[in-house]
């Protein structure tokens, strides 16, 4: 069945970085187009980043300079490198896949910016 997982979450310092993965199985991992959202509680999810299945990357306006979405379609695998980090990036991060109309997201990883 479907799976993604994501991982690399955690508590980092304001300006520090982290990198999230989100492993992928039980699709055709390199057709998908792959993206990255956020959500704080009490807040509509936002969409931080994609990548299609040609590379071409989208991020939001709060994250561009400092976030970079790359996919390795060997190991089925999409990441999420963070740089720079700010107090106001503190979210659960989920990764999604979508083409056509499937689509299917991770369960989220916790990333908490705080001195």
């Amino acid at each position: 069945q479907v799976q993604l997982v994501e991982s690399g979450g955690g508590l980092v310092q304001p300006g520090g970085s982290l990198r999230l993965s989100c492993a992928a199985s039980g699709f055709t991992f390199s057709s998908y187009v792959m993206s990255w959202s956020r959500q704080v509680p009490g807040k509509e999810r936002e969409l931080v980043a994609s990548i299609s299945s040609g590379g071409l990357r989208i991020y939001a306006d709060f994250v561009k300079g400092r976030f970079t979405i790359s996919r390795d379609n060997a190991k089925n695998t999409v990441y999420l490198q963070m740089n720079s980090l700010k107090p106001e990036d503190t979210a659960v991060y989920s990764c999604r896949s979508v083409w056509g109309s499937k689509n299917y997201w991770g369960q989220g990883t916790q990333v908490t910016v705080s001195s």
